[in-house]
């Protein structure tokens, strides 16, 4: 494999799957909410994105990771914790940087207006630009820190990361679309359904690909995703949704941005 083709989650391997999983599916939607002029939902993500940061850093620091990432208590008090870790186990970033981000993260989510009646500074794109660039920084510093490759692939990946910002999923007007088109109809449908919080309709996927035939993607891509166990596929109620071994397959396989 050529290092220009590595995926985020390659990259990122040495991380648990379930907290990798939540990392990239919550800075995927940052993203997608910046790019679609919503600022408020995009600072929302950046406090996610804290979250599932800060979890990363316990589990890392403590060499025990939770069943899933969790919110501490009080995001302040526990970033400062993760500099007391062993200098001499850990570098500067895990135990200093990253954390120090992690608390100005917070405090723009909670103090800027954001998710609260009554702030005094409206969400706007000033604040959602910070958000997006400081965690923008954070992700390349995960990958230069637990990526699993090379120095050369991990550097290209963090440069990508950093240069370009958009998603393969695009949503407008009530529709999605897969923008990278050279994929095949069952690589979209599972990037759609990685995409989704929940089951999809059957007739929204369709749509959302531009496949002429329904009976024939019903054949030929639904029902041969479902039989690898990549989809449940609910044929009573014409309803699909991704399984862990689409996620993983999602995640090794296909890149969540361009």
């Amino acid at each position: 494999m050529k290092t220009t083709q590595l995926t985020t989650a390659q990259v990122l391997s040495t991380i648990p799957q379930g907290h990798r999983s939540e990392l990239l599916k919550v800075f995927g939607s940052l993203l997608k909410n910046f790019l679609e002029g919503r600022w408020e939902p995009s600072v929302l993500n950046g406090g996610k994105f804290c979250e599932v940061v800060y979890s990363i850093l316990e589990g890392h620091t403590t060499g025990k990771f939770s069943s899933r990432p969790r919110k501490p208590r009080n995001m302040v008090d526990a970033c400062r914790k993760l500099e007391q870790a062993d200098k001499n186990k850990f570098c500067r970033s895990v135990r200093i940087q990253i954390p120090r981000m992690l608390i100005s993260l917070y405090e723009i989510r909670n103090n800027r207006g954001i998710g609260h009646i009554g702030g005094d500074v409206d969400p706007n794109h000033m604040d959602t630009l910070a958000v997006v660039n400081i965690c923008k920084w954070i992700l390349a510093e995960l990958i230069r820190i637990f990526h699993k490759t090379d120095t050369s692939a991990a550097t290209q990946m963090v440069e990508r990361l950093i240069d370009r910002t958009i998603p393969t999923i695009w949503r407008i007007n009530g529709k999605r679309r897969v923008l990278n088109t050279k994929l095949r109809y069952q690589d979209q449908m599972l990037l759609l359904l990685y995409d989704s919080d929940g089951p999809v309709n059957e007739a929204d996927l369709v749509a959302w690909v531009e496949y002429s035939n329904p009976s024939i993607f019903r054949r030929d891509v639904i029902r041969k995703a479902h039989k690898e166990r990549l989809i449940e596929y609910d044929e009573t109620n014409k309803q699909i949704q991704i399984s862990p071994l689409g996620i993983d397959y999602v995640e090794t396989n296909l890149s969540l941005e361009l």
